[in-house]
């Protein structure tokens, strides 16, 4: 497994992450914790050593099973744990909240789910509009310094609120959306974490398993899956992104022996040294080509063939915006 060294920290986690969204159910359907420890465990078997989790997913309960599950067998010793904050619910409804005191009640919570007491790196989820950027700045840098978390980053933040929030407090880590479909962050957010030496931890880096390989046209979701509002996966968008999985299978089998799913995560990786893929799975099974992403790289002539590949079949490109939360409560 390769790492990769947080800079400004002591933490060298593995640059492929589990992100446990789907793991806490909301928007994918519903959860089984045993299974989903099952999948935690995987992880930790391929050699994934950070564990990337947040509050609102599942609202606590994501992570109540990340922490049961690295409570057994003392599994949370060499893990990098991951959590976010600056994200309120209300009636299964999430809203954002960057205040001082959301964040010193949301900290205790998440420890006591955790069952830990230390969070390795702490995430502001959302940028809050309505809350000063240095006041919440200012609450994580005091939880740095009384030691509950160990490393500080954002995630969803653009280049300006990060140097808002870097005046203030230190910054070690930022989590944008990235995937070879989903790249708007390399105009603005992608230099940003590279000229300042931050860890870019890629969520979504299989487009909510779009570039898995493992989707046809006649893949369906429920309403109570988020994909069933994501318009990459209405017609005729999803039969254009589909036409581009299938020539990147095609092209990955034959230059690299390597399937689309291994290509796509290699592609994240290969972006640039400080990139981690987060890897979103809810069963086992899905951690089984771990090991075909690693040991092998992805040269320039590879890379621009891959983008005149998506640039051929999907020719409207979307973004994630769709999933960004509410910036206030619902009246």
């Amino acid at each position: 497994m390769e790492t990769f060294r947080i800079p400004g920290t002591n933490l060298a986690p593995s640059r492929i992450g589990l992100g446990t969204w789907a793991i806490g159910g909301w928007m994918w359907g519903g959860t089984d914790e045993a299974e989903s420890i099952r999948t935690i465990h995987a992880a930790l078997d391929h050699g994934i050593t950070l564990i990337d989790t947040a509050p609102v997913y599942g609202f606590g309960r994501s992570e109540e099973i990340v922490g049961k599950a690295l409570a057994d067998g003392g599994r949370r010793t060499g893990t990098v744990l991951a959590t976010k904050v600056g994200l309120e619910w209300k009636n299964e409804q999430p809203f954002r909240n960057g205040s001082r005191a959301r964040i010193m009640k949301e900290i205790d919570d998440s420890l006591r789910r955790l069952r830990t007491d230390t969070i390795d790196l702490y995430q502001v989820h959302w940028p809050d509009p309505n809350t000063p950027i240095a006041e919440t700045a200012t609450a994580i840098a005091d939880l740095h310094k009384a030691g509950k978390i160990r490393a500080i980053g954002v995630s969803n933040f653009s280049p300006t609120q990060m140097e808002a929030f870097a005046a203030v407090a230190p910054l070690h880590a930022v989590q944008p959306p990235y995937n070879l479909f989903e790249r708007g962050i390399e105009a603005g957010v992608f230099p940003y974490a590279r000229g300042h030496g931050l860890a870019m931890l890629a969520y979504g880096a299989l487009c909510r398993g779009l570039l898995s390989g493992r989707m046809g046209a006649d893949t369906n979701f429920p309403e109570s899956d988020l994909r069933s509002q994501d318009p990459k996966f209405q017609q005729p968008r999803f039969g254009e992104y589909l036409a581009a999985v299938t020539a990147l299978d095609r092209f990955g089998r034959e230059h690299f022996g390597k399937r689309v799913i291994h290509l796509v995560l290699r592609w994240v990786l290969d972006r640039a040294p400080n990139t981690i893929a987060l890897w979103g799975a809810r069963h086992p099974g899905q951690l089984d080509p771990v090991r075909d992403v690693l040991g092998w790289t992805i040269d320039a002539d590879a890379m621009q063939e891959i983008d005149r590949i998506v640039a051929r079949h999907v020719r409207a490109p979307l973004g994630p915006e769709f999933m960004a939360p509410p910036e206030q409560a619902a009246a």
